[in-house]
């Protein structure tokens, strides 16, 4: 534990230094004495947490895709706190989605026991004609982009309410009017309804979604209605999101 907490003053010094700092300076500001401080510092640029140019230690590529790391789960934790705020707030399951490399993405969901989020019994990243936040995310996308996805994850019969080929999605794709809440009514999933949200995020393709039983479906729109109009103020934490 000693040699541990040695080890990770002498990083807190290097982290302190943009240019690098010889050893030396290292051992002096962590406390150490200099032939402890070589034999560790030597130790972390095997490791790869530390790498020596020109006669200084600098940061190397462990330490950063450990800071990196730590920065992801960070951000992924506020995206989670902004979900769970306006599924509290809305009374309803919230979702967060992006489409990268060619993929649709759902990067996080608030839900609870009493009011759970829709089961993914069929992958949403192979059905995303059949969910809001499918239709949503490649309604933003432009044609090619469009027949690109289709011709990876063709249009396929999930439910009896669900579109039944590519051509008759595509021409539902052009009519879907811009910024406008895109609902699905029991296309994925029997007795659900969702509503999902465009947003405009860069050169990427984003959404929130909402969903509710069918039972319930007159709480649809005016939960969606007033997560758009709040949207604005998640929009800093949604950008982050994005490059988790």
């Amino acid at each position: 534990m000693g040699s541990v907490q040695r080890a990770m003053r002498l990083l807190e010094s290097a982290a302190a230094h943009e240019g690098g700092a010889p050893a030396k300076q290292l051992a002096r500001e962590a406390g150490l004495a200099l032939p402890t401080a070589y034999h560790l510092l030597r130790t972390l640029t095997h490791e790869g947490y530390l790498r020596r140019d020109k006669g200084v230690f600098v940061l190397g590529a462990a330490a950063e895709r450990l800071g990196g790391s730590g920065a992801q789960q960070n951000r992924r934790g506020t995206i989670d706190d902004s979900l769970a705020h306006w599924h509290d707030t809305i009374g309803v399951p919230v979702y967060f989605a992006v489409y990268r490399e060619g993929e649709i993405d759902v990067v996080g969901v608030a839900d609870t026991p009493g009011n759970p989020a829709v089961e993914e019994w069929a992958d949403f990243r192979e059905t995303g004609h059949a969910h809001a936040i499918g239709q949503c995310l490649l309604s933003q996308l432009d044609d090619k982009a469009r027949r690109d996805h289709l011709d990876r994850y063709p249009v396929q019969s999930i439910t009896r309410y669900s579109v039944r080929d590519d051509r008759t999605f595509l021409r539902r794709l052009d009519t879907m009017a811009r910024m406008r809440p895109v609902v699905e009514r029991q296309e994925y999933a029997l007795g659900t309804v969702c509503a999902a949200i465009p947003i405009t995020a860069g050169d990427t393709a984003a959404a929130m979604a909402i969903s509710v039983p069918s039972y319930q479906e007159e709480r649809l729109m005016p939960a969606a209605q007033r997560l758009q109009r709040e949207i604005g103020r998640l929009l800093g934490t949604l950008a982050f999101s994005i490059s988790i």
